[in-house]
């Protein structure tokens, strides 16, 4: 784990509106402040990412989900209950917290609380929410490690944060919720039979 020093090192980082990689449960990832709409454009041109396609929302607490979501549906709160911290994304209708840079108009957010204790501590750090979207440009593999987030992105980002070997090294699953269907829309770390399973223990209306 990198030291607090480092750590803290970053938080100033994002806080001035730059872009930093960070270590996840499942890969890294580019971070960059809601303060700085600048600062998340840029991790658009950095990826290669096509601008019409949201950047996904890494919060630190379970609470944040009713900070960003617009509508309060009981099978998000069951979902977050049931598999947060942890690799699993839930895309809902998005408050007005949410910056339009970060939905793209498109009024949805993906949001993911991450199990790793550096994420949230820099999560936490900026207020308890980050723009942050997979450390690869779009297309290629995802990386594990710093290195290969230095051997991808180069000098293009501002800081990497050395978080060691990712945990997980699988992208998060992602589930729409934003309809009257429950749809998934990336198989990740978490199965749909593991979903579906606790939909229905939980007897909740989808």
């Amino acid at each position: 784990m990198p030291a607090q020093v480092e750590v803290e090192r970053a938080i100033a980082a994002l806080r001035s509106g730059q872009v930093v990689a960070i270590p996840t449960d499942t890969v890294y990832g580019l971070a960059a402040s809601f303060d700085h709409p600048d600062a998340i454009e840029r991790l658009y041109e950095i990826k290669g990412r096509e601008t019409t396609k949201a950047i996904p929302v890494l919060v630190d607490t379970h609470e944040r989900l009713f900070d960003f979501q617009r509508v309060d549906r009981e099978v998000s709160v069951v979902l977050a209950r049931e598999f947060w911290p942890g690799p699993l994304t839930l895309v809902v209708w998005a408050s007005n917290l949410v910056p339009e840079v970060v939905h793209r108009g498109a009024g949805t957010v993906g949001l993911r609380m991450p199990d790793h204790p550096v994420a949230r501590g820099l999560i936490a750090g900026l207020g308890g929410a980050l723009a942050v979207t997979s450390a690869n440009h779009s297309g290629q593999a995802e990386a594990m490690t710093a290195e290969e987030v230095r051997e991808s992105l180069g000098s293009a980002v501002d800081v990497v944060i050395d978080g060691g070997r990712t945990p997980g090294g699988r992208a998060s699953t992602v589930v729409d919720l934003t309809r009257t269907e429950i749809r998934i829309l990336r198989q990740g770390e978490i199965t749909i039979d593991e979903i579906e399973r606790v939909i229905h223990d939980s007897s909740v209306e989808e």
